[in-house]
């Protein structure tokens, strides 16, 4: 099993505007699409890096996983994603391997994007995200 390509990296932060006047004032990088994704209570905005895509996650509810991840650690890189063909194939052999899984079958992401996320405990603390379009 290889992905295909890094789809994105994911950073939560506490204020999405602020943290988008960072990377489009200082970086000089474009924010080109802002999202909520209620199902998993964050809002999104995305910026493009040469093919890689940097994802800011901004919790919409005390309760939702980033707010959760940033009262434990703090601002900063969430997860890296992987594009992947075959998602739901791909999440059942790598279970086959002995990782855990946060999602046994696909789900609604980003962008449209399907997305399955493998437990950090398993992958040497690194949240995982497979996605496929």
């Amino acid at each position: 099993m290889i992905p295909n390509y890094i789809e994105h990296i994911g950073i939560a932060v506490k204020n999405l505007d602020k943290s988008i006047k960072y990377y489009e004032d200082i970086l000089g990088l474009k924010c080109y699409a802002i999202e909520t994704v209620e199902e998993q209570k964050v809002k999104t905005a995305f910026f493009k890096v040469g093919e890689t895509k940097l994802e800011l996650l901004e919790p919409t509810s005390d309760d939702s996983p980033v707010a959760k991840f940033i009262a434990k650690r703090g601002e900063g890189v969430h997860h890296i994603a992987f594009a992947v063909d075959n998602l739901n194939e791909k999440l059942t052999q790598v279970a086959e391997k002995g990782i855990k899984l946060i999602d046994e079958t696909s789900r609604k992401g980003a962008e449209g994007l399907n997305i399955g996320f493998l437990h950090p405990k398993s992958t040497g603390g690194v949240l995982t995200e497979f996605c496929e379009k």
